[in-house]
């Protein structure tokens, strides 16, 4: 059954290495659609939720609003599983507000953190088994100069910066709330399928360094499972890095 879930992301990374090899684009280049990319099957999502957050990094996540498109290399996740985890919307069981957790995995579950910050996640595992992956940093690929002055702008909570040209690349997308302004997500996006042209993760054959694991962050309660992953060294990761043994990663899913 998992070799099966497996497929789908497995021919997709081929497909974009074989288009590569042939000279046909696939991946490096940055600031730019690329015309190999190929957009994420349902299959990728329905396997178990760390499986998926690991696989995500790497991954780009695209946003088409209003004709402009932003996307960006993910390489900070965290994972949040079923009505047993703390820190999970699930944790109080079905509401109205979490529907989309229990729903079709491949969707995604955008909500308001604190009244002031959309955070967005991709819905993972079978339909009735509420999990999600949140994604918290991207490296800027396509539209940075658009990410840079939506994050310039002033909201609520934060002044507007006077020069959007200051902020450093890897500033612009690192943190779930930072990451969501930049791209232009909102609340207008919950629920959407992520098999559709508006909000999508793809896979453009980009490589990443290594990938480690540490305690999730932002919360209160279920900090001792270390389900959040990140790109090693990569700027736009949070500051707390303190990884910890796989084993230790394994231990506490079980």
């Amino acid at each position: 059954m998992a070799r099966d879930r497996d497929r789908g992301l497995r021919q997709a990374r081929r497909h974009v290495e074989a288009r590569r090899d042939l000279g046909l684009g696939g991946g490096r280049r940055r600031g730019s659609a690329v015309d190999a990319a190929v957009k994420l099957p349902r299959s990728f999502y329905d396997r178990p939720t760390l499986d998926v957050a690991r696989d995500l990094l790497g991954l780009v996540l695209v946003h088409n609003t209003r004709g402009v498109r932003t996307s960006g290399v993910i390489v900070e996740v965290e994972a949040y599983i079923g009505e047993s985890d703390p820190a999970c919307h699930a944790a109080p069981g079905p509401t109205r507000r979490n529907e989309p957790l229990y729903g079709i995995p491949g969707h995604a579950y955008v909500y308001l953190n604190y009244g002031i910050h959309c955070l967005v996640n991709v819905v993972t595992e079978a339909h009735g088994s509420p999990a999600a992956v949140l994604i918290r940093a991207l490296d800027p690929l396509d539209g940075i100069e658009v990410m840079r002055r939506r994050r310039a702008a002033a909201m609520k909570g934060r002044k507007a910066q006077p020069d959007p040209t200051t902020l450093p690349p890897h500033q612009i997308c690192r943190g779930p709330g930072n990451l969501t302004m930049a791209m232009g997500i909102t609340l207008a996006d919950n629920r959407l399928d992520l098999l559709g042209d508006r909000l999508y993760v793809e896979e453009r054959g980009i490589r990443v360094g290594a990938i480690a694991w540490g305690s999730r962050i932002g919360i209160r309660v279920g900090t001792e499972r270390p389900w959040r992953a990140w790109v090693e060294g990569h700027p736009a990761v949070s500051a707390r890095r303190v990884a910890v043994r796989r084993s230790a990663r394994l231990s506490a899913e079980r």
